[in-house]
């Protein structure tokens, strides 16, 4: 393995760290979407870059770069969810106790929780990626398919029972196929999906509407926010990180089950009864998830996110294999993307605590509801607005019912399991 290329990855996994920042603090951007459209961009990007690197170098080195942004994003993207109450789906669990932490001024306490939790999850996963890949290479992969319906399924109903009486459940078992009902439209329905910017993803309004947009709206009526402190620099040890790593590699293979999903197994197993703890846990699922999800693509050759799907279509077969050369630099990447990632983290929750001391958040969230549209019309067109908007009425549903909004990760689930009966 040529010495250059690494110097390459590295470079290309610094840049991708900080298209993950920025993507991350952007409400309602799903990493998915940050991976489709940075390979809406791929060929311009392989054309610029082949004047720099050689040319044989550049799919495994854009490809970190997409790695890099993914973890980064895993990281970062609890900021928007504390400070600003627009979380991605991946943490939607975590965001009630992060805005305890936060209506108490402990803001940063949450950040720095999931910041730690993220980091614990991605050193972990590097740590077992390649006794996990050789595990999958023997054969323990063909029998995890083989319980992939029985997964989801029991995923499912520990979702809807999570409530706390019959009256919940209903509304949860609702919540949980109507969102699988609208989750498999959308998937599988002929629905034109271009905007000015090109052919966009669907995914990108149906789940800013169901995740982003009541957050953001519900967040209006907020105008004043406690003053932020920061006197943790360390509020939580490594514990609730480890406890999500396990369960972070049970929805990097398994396909449909998010992070959030997961959450309500492992807490099921091993409760996390502090905030911060709970937060860690969750991140660390997050972020470990993003890594066993590029073992499994090494093994079976098959993306199972939009960002596994993205390095699928840029690296093609060559990624598959085991501890082969893509493999092991993509690995490297995410070395580097989360030891950046923590640093970014807490540098941008520092900002936004100390913005939202000063500000009317009402503002905030005004912005980051026009930029949402704006972005939903750009990249997907009328038809994507007309989702985001049944996706976002639907997305009250668990609110007006006092229902965990996990239910609505029914979206991904259903269809998943629909794909495969």
């Amino acid at each position: 393995m040529e010495t250059e290329i690494i110097l390459f990855v590295v470079y290309m996994s610094i840049a991708g760290a900080f298209i993950g920042t920025l993507s991350g603090l952007v409400p309602g951007i799903h990493v998915n979407t940050l991976a489709a459209l940075m390979m809406t961009f791929y060929p311009s990007l392989e054309r610029l870059l082949s004047i720099f690197i050689p040319s044989d170098c550049v799919p495994v080195c854009v490809a970190s770069c997409v790695m890099s942004a993914s973890v980064v994003h895993s990281f970062v993207d609890f900021v928007p969810s504390v400070f600003i109450g627009a979380p991605d789906p991946d943490d939607v669990l975590s965001m009630l106790p992060g805005h305890r932490l936060f209506s108490e001024g402990k803001g940063m306490v949450a950040v720095r929780s999931a910041a730690i939790g993220s980091t614990v999850g991605a050193c972990a996963s590097i740590a077992i990626a390649i006794p996990m890949q050789y595990l999958l290479v023997i054969g323990l992969g063909g029998y995890l398919d083989d319980l992939t319906v029985a997964v989801l399924s029991i995923v499912l109903l520990m979702m809807v029972f999570s409530e706390s009486d019959i009256g919940k459940g209903v509304w949860a078992l609702t919540t949980v196929l109507l969102s699988g009902f609208l989750g498999y439209f959308c998937m599988n329905a002929d629905i034109p999906c271009n905007g000015p910017f090109g052919y966009g993803n669907i995914l990108f309004p149906l789940l800013t509407g169901l995740f982003g947009m009541p957050a953001l709206l519900q967040s209006l009526k907020r105008t004043e926010t406690t003053e932020q402190t920061d006197g943790e620099i360390y509020p939580i040890g490594p514990v609730p990180g480890l406890k999500g790593v396990m369960t972070g590699c049970i929805t990097g293979w398994f396909p449909g089950i998010t992070a959030t999903a997961g959450a309500i197994v492992s807490d099921t197993v091993t409760p996390e009864r502090e905030p911060k703890g709970f937060i860690s846990m969750v991140a660390s699922i997050g972020t470990a998830s993003a890594v066993m999800m590029l073992v499994t693509i090494s093994v079976s050759g098959k993306g199972r996110s939009g960002t596994m799907l993205v390095i699928e279509d840029i690296l093609g077969d060559s990624v598959v294999g085991f501890m082969n050369g893509p493999f092991l630099l993509l690995l490297f990447s995410v070395a580097i993307a989360a030891l950046l990632g923590y640093k970014l983290t807490v540098f941008s929750g520092n900002i936004m605590s100390s913005l939202v001391s000063r500000m009317d958040i009402a503002d905030v969230n005004r912005f980051s509801i026009v930029l949402m549209i704006s972005l939903v019309s750009l990249m997907t067109g009328p038809f994507g607005l007309i989702i985001l908007t049944v996706s976002t009425i639907m997305g009250f549903l668990p609110i007006y019912a006092d229902v965990s909004r996990v239910h609505l990760t029914g979206c991904l689930i259903i269809p998943t399991l629909l794909s495969i009966l």
